[in-house]
């Protein structure tokens, strides 16, 4: 039997709340959004290149925010002493280039895991961290700073995740 993502019912943002609900509310949204647009196509058709020149996949996208959640919340914002999941020295971005030999029902388990680890993370919005640059300098931020930028990344991805579903099979939506 061939391997499909999942059906995904995703629930409606929040409309009331204090800052963590809404905040948790939207981030699982943008969340659910990308498992929505991803929903029913096999492993094949998630590795289907959007347009040329660019590689980007839905598979691609789906291991990169494995990769993104691990980082912002387990590795910087917690300090979990973790290794990257799909990128190595060899290959930098690995998560959204090496999907031509992806396991897609492997790679969203490994989503999953890293959305519930982030979840389980529940450090308030007021924690601090400190980030360092690749320049050598070094940025204080909150966990707060982490949600913001976590709901932009994905409002962005799921643009590019909206295009390349229509262009695999037609589907369009929100």
């Amino acid at each position: 039997m061939t391997w499909r993502a999942p059906e995904i019912d995703r629930k409606p943002e929040p409309h009331l709340g204090d800052e963590r609900t809404m905040l948790d509310g939207w981030l699982d949204y943008q969340r659910e959004t990308l498992l929505l647009k991803c929903a029913g196509l096999t492993a094949e058709q998630l590795k289907i290149p959007s347009v040329q020149p660019s590689g980007l996949t839905l598979l691609g996208l789906v291991r990169h925010l494995a990769e993104v959640e691990r980082w912002w919340f387990r590795i910087r914002a917690a300090g979990e002493d973790l290794g990257d999941l799909y990128c190595t020295e060899d290959s930098p971005d690995g998560d959204l280039d090496d999907v031509a030999d992806a396991d897609a029902e492997r790679d969203f388990a490994v989503y999953a895991a890293e959305v519930t680890a982030a979840r389980a993370t529940a450090l308030s919005l007021d924690h601090t961290f400190v980030r360092r640059r690749r320049d050598g300098g070094a940025d204080e931020m909150n966990v707060r700073w982490v949600y913001v930028h976590m709901i932009e990344e994905y409002a962005r991805h799921n643009g590019h995740a909206d295009l390349i579903r229509e262009r695999i099979d037609g589907v369009t939506g929100d």
